[in-house]
């Protein structure tokens, strides 16, 4: 309810006074147990408001049912009933708008552009609802589905059949089982990374973040999270069936990505170790500019490391069934691009070689007179939202001493998340200071406490994978950091303040999008969205239908969006998304009823192709 200008002063006092006793009056708890299980057996949770006074009926309830067949219940806004959204045809059920696999086959194979983003016209989007596949259930909850999807959630069984002498999957019954093998691990991921924890500084928590090109099923990601690493996997759409599908039914952060012509959408100096496990990725090609692209995102300090071909090439070449000339060729060009970058090898043994980038330009004085080091021109080395990728080396920031991190030294993990980070030290952030950036967190702590009044499964490990749309400075994700869930946090391309690097400086995640395009992932993969002031960002720049509808693409069946924003466009929110199949409840701002900024929680009913939704009774 708004309020509304009048002339007559007692008209006003009125609709406030009704404001205040409607906020004073709803204060409600969403309560809620575990919902259906992925091998379909019935946990019996039923989920359900409960208002603090029992006479208020001034906002509607929100019920939270398991799934069960029904038909749709009255929606709570007669309003909504002149349009309801319809289902899309179920061979949508996996549709990925901007990586759409015929649209992809109209472009070009050189450099992989046809994997690349190519988003539909706007007279091309769908305006229907991408439906979830028939017997579709609840992934296990951490650390279960780490090693267990239910078939019926990604049925694809190419990939148990392609790598089964290499231990990525394996289909039992009614699930598919993840071993934690590897093409290049065959002990098991764990092993895997004991290997590495002996050379680089993981147990120490320096090593935080963690960028895994060509990832597969993300095993690498899967097993590093018990570590305290968080890895940011990717892979394209391609001959691979639903890797990237799989990860993020897994609960491991991935998204559909290629080293194409296009810069990764990550800013300079993300992360703390990139990562490539046979990978495919021609690292040699082009004049290097894979390896420089690499150079740009790694943190001063951070590591690479190469798994597989062409490392110790001259003893496994018969293996490979590869020629030596090619193998050898293939090194050389990684080894000369890794000394023009000034990385130095720290290790090789077996099929792993790693490397670590320096900590700044000044003890990298060699490569000015080589005349193949061509500094990159542009002067903001985070502007990669489809910006062109160069053959070029990234500067390094400025720095006072030769012993002294480019771009500031960082904490330890998890001392991180809270220090000042230091793009907010150095004045990188306009407008921001040290201060601000305290005030900014207490108030995203007070925030976050104010959901989990509202909803007392968020931190419980029922929303694993969780989205925030808006992410500002990563005050949401830093608030509810924990071992059972992650936060992609999107900073939009278009938000007033570039802040991603200071998300990945606290030791996050994040990646650039803009919102009037769909996202790079497949549907289903989000248990939670939380949207603060995404509409009226994005407010006369696209549809707020296609956002909403690009919203309901990638959440689960009865997963949770939250929305901030101010109340009239809340209002409008709430009558769309009324036509979605969505239940809504909206609550006053934690500081009153008078803030014109409000929280609309909304669930997506559960519904599959072909099938009835869960009703409201």
């Amino acid at each position: 309810m708004a309020l509304k200008s009048s002339s007559a002063d007692g008209r006003t006092r009125s609709s406030m006074q009704i404001f205040i006793v409607a906020g004073l009056c709803c204060f409600f708890y969403i309560l809620g147990a575990w919902q259906r299980s992925g091998f379909g057996k019935a946990d019996n949770l039923a989920e359900r408001i409960i208002k603090s006074t029992e006479d208020c009926n001034i906002i509607p309830n929100l019920t939270f049912e398991t799934h069960h067949g029904g038909d749709v219940g009255p929606d709570d806004d007669s309003e909504s009933k002149s349009k309801i959204y319809q289902p899309c045809p179920s061979r949508f059920i996996d549709y990925t708008p901007c990586q759409d696999q015929s649209r992809a086959m109209t472009f070009p194979r050189d450099n992989m552009i046809y994997r690349e983003r190519h988003c539909p016209p706007q007279q091309e989007k769908l305006h229907c609802l991408i439906p979830a596949p028939k017997g579709y259930v609840t992934p296990f909850p951490w650390p279960k589905s780490r090693d267990y999807v239910p078939f019926a959630n990604a049925p694809y069984k190419s990939l148990t059949v392609e790598k089964a002498i290499q231990n990525w999957v394996q289909y039992e019954g009614n699930v598919f089982r993840f071993p934690g093998g590897g093409t290049q691990f065959p002990q098991g991921a764990d092993k895997y990374i004991d290997q590495l924890a002996s050379v680089l500084p993981i147990a120490n928590g320096t090593v935080r973040t963690a960028l895994d090109t060509g990832c597969g099923v993300a095993s690498l990601g899967a097993y590093l999270w018990s570590r305290n690493v968080i890895a940011m996997s990717f892979a394209p759409r391609d001959s691979h069936e639903a890797q990237v599908q799989f990860a993020l039914e897994r609960g491991v952060p991935a998204v559909i990505g290629v080293f194409g012509t296009v810069k990764l959408p990550y800013p300079s100096r993300a992360f703390d170790m990139a990562h490539c496990s046979r990978c495919l990725i021609p690292w040699g090609a082009n004049d290097g500019m894979y390896l420089m692209e690499v150079d740009r995102v790694l943190r001063p300090g951070g590591y690479w490391v190469l798994s597989g071909p062409p490392i110790n090439w001259k003893n496994n070449y018969r293996s490979w069934q590869r020629p030596k000339e090619e193998l050898q060729e293939e090194q050389r060009k990684i080894e000369e691009t890794a000394k023009l970058l000034c990385w130095d090898k720290k290790y090789e043994n077996g099929e792993m070689a790693i490397w670590q980038k320096r900590l700044n330009a000044d003890s990298c004085r060699g490569r000015q007179d080589d005349s193949r080091a061509t500094l990159c021109k542009s002067t903001d080395t985070d502007d990669a939202w489809y910006k062109q990728m160069e053959a070029c080396i990234t500067p390094y920031p400025d720095s006072g001493s030769s012993d002294e991190v480019a771009g500031g030294q960082l904490k330890v993990f998890p001392e991180r998340l809270y220090a000042v980070p230091p793009r907010v030290a150095s004045g990188s952030v306009p407008g921001v200071s040290a201060k601000i950036y305290q005030v900014y967190n207490k108030e995203w702590k007070k925030h976050v406490n104010a959901y989990k009044k509202i909803n007392k499964l968020l931190d419980s490990g029922r929303y694993r994978n969780i989205m925030d749309m808006n992410a500002g400075m990563g005050g949401f994700a830093a608030a509810l950091e924990s071992p059972k869930l992650w936060v992609m946090n999107v900073v939009p391309t278009i938000a007033e303040k570039n802040t991603l690097g200071v998300i990945y400086e606290r030791g996050l995640i994040g990646i650039y999008h803009d919102w009037c395009e769909a996202f790079s992932t497949y549907p289903r993969t989000y248990d939670l969205i939380h949207a603060s002031g995404v509409f009226s960002l994005y407010r006369d720049r696209c549809n707020m239908e296609d956002i909403l509808l690009e919203m309901d693409r990638i959440l689960r069946p009865e997963g949770a969006v939250i929305f901030r924003d101010e109340v009239d466009v809340l209002i409008k929110v709430r009558k769309m998304v009324g036509q979605m199949r969505w239940h809504t409840k909206m609550v006053d701002h934690e500081d009153g009823p008078l803030v014109p900024e409000k929280i609309l929680v909304a669930v997506k009913q559960y519904w599959v192709a072909g099938g009835n939704s869960t009703s409201t009774q």
